[in-house]
């Protein structure tokens, strides 16, 4: 495994800055007299429009990883860029509405709430924003369209499958058009086929609202779907083998 200061660049044209960028980012947690290293000074560029997979064991950092990435947790050193803005550095009012306009996540628990149907579920970001009632119904309408729930949008989630579940979670964290969508494990709880079938949903997802995505998963249905993969292991990126870039073809 290569060094800590390994850095894993997107796709992103010559003069276009990344949608995320990491620079020497760390998370140190301490534990009584010990502290763990979750994540070693790592540098991250993640292009706009790319479909990252972020891949390794259960404690190589992935899920530190991605809520550095989306405010959710301060890094010990290092800085974290989002669409412009150096989100490590804001308040947390500042962040919390980067949560609600710019950054989406996605987790392994579907999160929804369990006494609405899925269009309510779906509608509850836009709620929170105050959006116009007309125009929260029609997104909503096209979102369970697009993740192929249209005609369940008055069932509550214990009359929906696993499966449906998560792809009423996704069609939630798409509900304020972000720009970021931050995915952490989203078919640990599914069986392979249907995981597949999230896992192209989520390829679908990129294309049609032009987001960015980057997905923390151990599942190997990623190779399939993913622009670029990388991996994590105690808490550094490895180093992958030189390979031809999308944009000029010379090594990356």
């Amino acid at each position: 495994m290569e060094s800590a200061s390994v850095a894993v660049h997107g796709r992103h044209s010559a003069g276009e800055a990344p949608m995320v960028e990491a620079v020497g980012l760390s998370r140190d947690f301490r534990t009584g007299e010990s502290v763990v290293h979750a994540l070693r000074s790592i540098d991250l560029a993640v292009g706009r429009g790319e479909l990252l997979a972020v891949r390794g064991r259960s404690g190589s950092g992935k899920t530190t990883l991605l809520n550095l990435l989306g405010g959710l947790d301060q890094p010990t050193t290092g800085r974290v860029v989002v669409d412009g803005r150096e989100i490590s550095a804001m308040a947390e009012d500042q962040l919390v509405g980067i949560r609600r306009q710019t950054v989406a996540f996605v987790f392994q628990a579907f999160g929804l709430v369990p006494f609405l149907t899925a269009a309510e579920n779906v509608e509850v970001p836009l709620r929170l924003v105050h959006a116009d009632p007309q125009a929260r119904d029609a997104r909503v309408a096209d979102l369970l369209e697009l993740v192929g729930l249209g005609e369940r949008a008055r069932h509550r989630p214990h009359e929906l499958s696993g499966g449906e579940q998560q792809r009423v979670a996704l069609a939630r964290a798409l509900a304020n058009r972000p720009s970021l969508l931050l995915a952490d494990e989203p078919t640990g709880q599914l069986d392979s086929d249907t995981g597949h079938v999230i896992m192209t949903l989520l390829r679908t997802i990129v294309r049609t609202e032009g987001i960015t995505a980057i997905v923390a998963t151990h599942d190997v249905m990623m190779l399939d779907v993913a622009d670029r993969i990388v991996e994590l292991s105690d808490g550094q990126f490895i180093a992958p083998a030189a390979q031809a870039s999308p944009a000029t073809g010379s090594p990356a």
